[in-house]
């Protein structure tokens, strides 16, 4: 690896979904779905998950009320795309969102943030 990453992986079938954290070096963690014990996403944004984000960029909470208003039998193309064009998770810095699946590939948009929106 050049520098660390979160790898975000999915599958074809229900509950085959996992996020690895890795240093240039070493696995630093995993979260995996558990839909049987009620987590039926994993959230990453630019921080460890087991650390508490930043203040000033707090994506992870309003991205787990969405996704938790969405509800498992709601969550689709189109609600995921809505919590990752929402504010905060838009923001300035925001380039572009990407929804990947095994089904149907990649879909990018560009992305603006209408101002007032925060730089990060």
């Amino acid at each position: 690896l050049l520098a660390p990453a979160y790898y975000i992986l999915s599958g074809n079938a229900t509950g085959e979904g996992v996020i690895i954290s890795r240093s240039l070096t070493k696995t630093l963690g995993i979260q995996a779905l558990n839909t049987t014990g009620g987590r039926f996403y994993v959230l990453q944004t630019n921080y460890d998950p087991w650390e508490s984000p930043p203040f000033y960029d707090d994506r992870r909470t309003p991205g787990n009320i969405c996704m938790n208003e969405w509800k498992q039998e709601n969550v689709g193309f189109k609600s995921l795309f809505n919590v990752l064009s929402t504010k905060p998770n838009l923001n300035k810095l925001t380039v572009y969102t990407s929804i990947l699946t095994v089904r149907d590939g990649i879909t990018t948009w560009m992305q603006d943030c209408v101002t007032p929106c925060t730089p990060w």
